[in-house]
């Protein structure tokens, strides 16, 4: 999962190295067999994200690699920032270009930095997303298109080019407030988790997804997939993993604080406070794990592979199917040690899972 996190001082050149650097990262991990590369849309925020344009990143990343699929985590479904045809024309044409890998993750925004700097609505952006995510797949399939809506309205045209995955690439919707995983289930897409929730949280929230997207209507294809967020630091030594991998956790943190007080800035009720959503000492509080020691939160991949494989294995009992890792903030780690991490988790780690279920893929 990449931010895309660029470091102060803005100097000359930095921005490319942070782009470069996460795109050797990806072609690294293509060849260690990860299975997706997610890369996320936000505006003016500086340091924290400088991904404005993720389309383009990921097209970048589909023609350096062969197997791995590539994620917008998510696309802005605000008729401001993206136009429906557009997100339409342009994920279809990502599709063709990374030979079918494409992962559609849709969203609203989340900070009134962002929907002010576009003087787009707060209180309408819900609404704007439910729009979205019911014309794509139309738009996809259909050959011919044509809609009246709040949002946007358009006379019959042909939409091109078209997808090459069928019926259409997954849908996604990202969910950062309590409750959006239940709007996912109720259209029968996937809950792309960019919040990091501690166990009991995740069980809860992943039960009531599944339980929902029985009786979803769907507005496409059924993606009944459950990811979450998470960090990756992996050494042999646990204490020199967790300790560099906080140090990252910490600067990420550091970093995504500066934007809790643009949720209040707006009063709205559209949008809940982010304050409460740190992952936390869930049931696991007296579970023995040699992470304890070192103070690494519940379920974080930090640390050696025994601890993180005993984490992941966590994750994978309650239901859910992907952990999305972030694996650097702002550069505090140097490019080495991001890529050893890499290929330790995948030496040592990745074995003790089973494959997924899409394409060979894992999840």
């Amino acid at each position: 999962m990449f931010e895309l996190s660029v470091p102060r001082p803005f100097a000359s050149g930095v921005e490319r190295t942070v782009i470069e650097n996460a795109l050797e990262q990806i072609r690294v991990a293509d060849s260690l067999g990860f299975d997706t590369a997610w890369c996320v849309e936000h505006h003016f925020l500086e340091e924290y994200s400088h991904s404005s344009a993720p389309e383009l990143f990921l097209t970048a990343a589909a023609v350096q690699t062969e197997r791995i699929r590539v994620g917008h985590s998510a696309v802005v479904c605000i008729p401001e920032m993206n136009h429906p045809i557009r997100v339409a024309e342009r994920a279809a044409f990502l599709d063709i270009l990374s030979g079918g890998r494409l992962e559609l993750g849709t969203a609203r925004s989340s900070t009134w930095t962002e929907i002010g700097g576009f003087e787009a609505d707060a209180d309408a952006t819900k609404q704007y997303w439910d729009e979205y995510v019911r014309v794509l797949p139309r738009m996809w399939t259909e050959e011919h298109f044509s809609w009246e809506g709040t949002c946007f309205s358009m006379p019959e045209r042909a939409i091109l080019p078209k997808p090459i995955q069928k019926p259409h690439p997954p849908l996604w919707v990202t969910v950062t407030s309590p409750g959006t995983e239940l709007d996912a289930a109720d259209r029968g897409i996937g809950c792309l988790g960019v919040a990091a929730a501690g166990f009991e949280e995740q069980e809860r929230r992943t039960k009531e997804y599944h339980r929902r997207i029985q009786l979803c209507d769907p507005v496409g294809a059924v993606n009944d997939q459950v990811a979450t967020l998470n960090f990756l630091y992996c050494h042999e030594d646990l204490a020199t993993g967790a300790e560099r991998g906080m140090q990252m956790l910490g600067n990420f943190g550091l970093l995504n604080s500066h934007l809790l007080f643009t949720r209040e800035a707006y009063p709205t009720r559209a949008y809940q406070t982010l304050g409460n959503l740190a992952p936390g000492k869930g049931r696991k509080t007296e579970s023995g794990s040699p992470a304890d020691a070192y103070g690494i939160p519940e379920g974080m991949g930090i640390g050696d592979p025994a601890t993180i494989t005993a984490a992941i294995k966590e994750w994978e009992s309650i239901g859910v199917d992907q952990v999305n890792f972030m694996l650097n903030a702002a550069e505090i780690l140097p490019q080495d040690q991001v890529l050893d991490s890499l290929r330790l988790f995948a030496r040592e780690v990745m074995p003790a899972f089973a494959r997924g279920r899409r394409d060979g893929s894992g999840a």
